[in-house]
């Protein structure tokens, strides 16, 4: 029977047992489209990655990103694990400044800090984002407030209900507080019927009342139909959410720059993830998505 290691790390954290959790199969050859499914369900996690072999001369690697319900073409905390997981491995030499993932949305460059030999950070670059549909009819905002389990009223004015992608889109919701983000719950039945009547399936609530001197932003992340009922940290989020912020005039070009989003505060597992938006209102840029991670577990899957 086939075994393949597995290393467990806690990603947008220095600290185990907080920021998001992610499996990563270093080593995925032989493993079907099928097998790769069945075992990101089996690890649980909101996202489990499997490298494999290069197929493009401009990317280092290949990988393949499953949560517990589907594949995705990219995402944020499975990139950054990824890259310390690798560069554990041996597969990043200490001291290389980029390595370049091959993703469904196509190479995806990462930029890397060292301390002496070990990786103390690492940038995941993400294109400039593309903005969607608006919600700003009274009907439209009532359903998607139910889906979270809030009043409308709890909207931020400042800002639109706004879809958002820079790979995977997300439904960005302005929440005047921080007090009300924590409130929010899902409630999958709106939910199912704001994907079927407005199409939204990834809900990114934040406050810029983020209550922590280090933090700009204070968000959470609904899910479900990705198997993913809330996610402590959603590095795919975070780099439309950058460019949202500037577009929209929340934060000035310069603070753009240097945002820091505390997620999963509500869960106990509280992720640190840092923003780097370029561009200007008109017309956002590529923005940079970075973090640290930390080694749990290690361990063997027989298939």
């Amino acid at each position: 029977m086939p075994e393949y290691r597995y290393l467990h790390y806690d990603v947008f954290t220095d600290a185990r047992f907080e920021g998001n959790p992610l499996a990563v199969l270093p080593d995925a050859r032989g493993l079907s489209t099928e097998q790769m499914q069945t075992i990101a369900q089996e690890m649980a996690f909101s996202e489990t990655t499997f490298v494999l072999p290069r197929e493009r001369d401009d990317t280092d690697i290949r990988m393949r990103i499953f949560t517990p319900a589907a594949e995705l073409p990219m995402a944020g905390h499975p990139t950054i694990g990824s890259t310390f997981a690798l560069a554990r491995e041996g597969l990043i030499r200490p001291g290389a400044e980029r390595f370049v993932f091959g993703l469904g949305v196509g190479p995806t460059p990462v930029d890397l800090s060292w301390d002496g030999e070990a990786l103390s950070f690492a940038w995941m670059t993400q294109r400039a984002p593309e903005f969607g549909d608006t919600f700003d009819d009274r009907p439209a905002r009532e359903l998607i407030a139910r889906a979270v389990g809030l009043d409308a009223g709890e909207f931020a004015e400042n800002a639109p209900i706004e879809v958002v992608s820079t790979g995977v889109p997300f439904v960005y919701l302005p929440i005047r507080t921080r007090a009300a983000v924590d409130r929010a719950a899902p409630d999958l039945e709106a939910m199912r019927r704001a994907q079927a009547e407005l199409g939204l399936e990834h809900y990114y609530l934040f406050s810029l009342e983020a209550g922590e001197p280090a933090s700009t932003v204070y968000s959470r992340m609904f899910a479900p139909v990705l198997g993913v009922m809330e996610d402590p940290a959603t590095g795919g989020a975070c780099g439309p959410l950058g460019g949202y912020l500037l577009r929209h005039g929340l934060v000035t070009q310069e603070q753009a720059r240097a945002v820091v989003n505390l997620q999963g505060h509500r869960m106990g597992r509280p992720s640190w993830i840092s923003i780097e938006a370029s561009g200007t209102p008109e017309a956002p840029g590529p923005v940079r998505v970075g973090g640290r991670s930390m080694l749990v577990a290690t361990g063997t899957l027989e298939v």
